[in-house]
């Protein structure tokens, strides 16, 4: 019998030590080094085993000319939402991690997807859940399916035996900070355990081409809990966030193998499961009475999906002390830049002045092409006069004031004339070459930020 092999491991990111020590010297957090036993006994890494009968993948290299490569099709679900995110549908043999706050749905998501694969043998395995609550859940969804079958089981050995019976072809593990291994001595959850079972089905999933699908749990600051490997070995990371008190979830692509990690998808969690969201714009965009000073819509690009967005802002005098800058949704600093060459550039007096923003709908957005909504919404709200209903924006603003071009630029004009819009304020850099005349919107390109003041409150 091997010696008993045991390291210290750091809770919070994943590094390994041969010692104890206070501060992890990679994060920075302090006691959060554990003792885990890393060799118990001579003994294969993995416990799946190849006899199922599938081909077997060759173990001799072989040069990039004589592999032999037939694309495989995708799995396409039901969902137009999850297969936009994946790419086009789920790969076979990819191995996929979904993390997100607790309750956000992420359970509810990977149990409809479950449902919807009538035609496909899914074998969902629960290690948070007994079988009964589960179909408690499954009751309230609309989809029935009679290939969907389900496991309550956290030890990885016997989740493989009922694997090799069953012979399932899509997998789901809720969740991966469950699991564990008799050949790992230390907690589920732990760093060795979490590596120790995602190898396991990293080696399932590449040898069957079966895809998997785990659940993760993510800590205070938002990352996937366990060590960082985790990540770096799946195929694919998602991200499910939104604030579970509000109704609508977006589903959004941090890494993908088979795909742009750009792409976003929008669901309304209800109480029969979560509804795809085909056309998010007109959610983001909150419907008026009447004209208020502040709001400008801007005109987005995440992946290949345009998106038209309310952008709010508050500029009042500060009564105490310094300024504040609060921005929800969008980075502070570029909010700050922005201000910065309003007041230089524009002749605004913002020095004194408290400044909010805040993303209608509760996205985050990073894309340069809000630049001048944004600055078309802190006007509005310096001015005290409200922007046109009918006119939104796209174009990114430089430090010398000017305004720059942006990508696919004809994309986010269709998005704005089929929302109604009579107006598209644009980059005049950015439609050199474009055909306006095909457009029923009108397009107007300016240069400078002083267009913008001219065309919104100029006499």
């Amino acid at each position: 019998m091997a010696k008993v092999k045991s390291s210290f491991f750091c809770q919070n990111c994943g590094t390994q030590s041969p010692k104890w020590i206070g501060k992890c010297p990679s994060c920075g957090e302090w006691n959060t080094f554990v003792e885990e036993v890393i060799q118990k006994e001579e003994s294969t890494v993995g416990t799946w085993k190849q006899g199922s009968g599938k081909q077997k993948r060759a173990v001799v290299p072989k040069r990039l000319q004589e592999i032999n490569f037939e694309e495989q099709s995708r799995l396409v679900t039901q969902d137009a939402e999850l297969d936009r995110v994946l790419g086009g549908g789920i790969v076979p043999g990819s191995l996929i991690l979904i993390g997100g706050e607790p309750g956000i749905g992420k359970s509810t998501l990977m149990l409809q997807i479950a449902l919807i694969l009538n035609n496909t043998k899914v074998l969902y395995v629960s290690g948070e859940e007994s079988e009964s609550q589960i179909k408690m859940r499954a009751e309230r969804m609309p989809h029935k399916s009679e290939n969907c079958y389900i496991l309550s089981e956290t030890n990885t050995q016997s989740i493989f035996q009922q694997i090799e019976a069953l012979q399932p072809e899509l997998l789901v593990i809720d969740s991966i900070q469950t699991l564990h291994s008799n050949y790992v001595e230390s907690a589920a959850g732990s760093v060795s355990q979490v590596r120790e079972c995602a190898a396991e089905l990293m080696k399932f999933a590449k040898e069957t081409g079966t895809p998997v699908f785990l659940v993760g749990h993510i800590t205070k600051d938002g990352a996937i809990a366990g060590p960082k490997v985790l990540e770096h070995m799946v195929d694919t990371v998602l991200q499910f966030e939104g604030d579970r008190h509000l109704a609508y979830r977006i589903l959004r692509t941090t890494k993908n193998r088979f795909g742009s990690t750009h792409e976003l998808g929008i669901y309304e969690m209800r109480s029969d499961g979560l509804r795809q969201v085909a056309n998010p714009s007109e959610i983001l965009l909150t419907q008026r009475d009447e004209a208020l000073n502040g709001v400008a819509i801007g005109a987005m690009m995440e992946g290949n999906r345009p998106l038209l967005i309310e952008i709010q802002s508050l500029v009042s005098p500060a009564t105490y002390g310094t300024p504040q800058r609060s921005s929800t949704g969008h980075d502070a600093k570029r909010l700050n830049m922005l201000l910065a060459v309003l007041e230089k550039r524009g002749g605004m007096r913002l020095g004194q002045q408290d400044v909010f923003l805040n993303v209608a709908g509760g996205m985050r957005v990073d894309d340069p092409a809000l630049d001048l909504a944004v600055c078309a919404s802190l006007i509005s709200s310096y001015e005290d006069s409200p922007v046109p209903e009918d006119i939104c924006f796209a174009g990114e603003v430089g430090l010398g004031g000017e305004i720059r071009a942006v990508h696919r630029i004809e994309n986010r004009i269709t998005e704005a004339e089929k929302l109604g819009f009579k107006r598209i304020m644009v980059s005049k850099y950015s439609v050199k070459g474009v055909d306006l005349d095909k457009y029923n919107i009108k397009v107007i390109p300016v240069s400078k930020l002083e267009e913008l003041y001219q065309g919104l409150f100029g006499e």
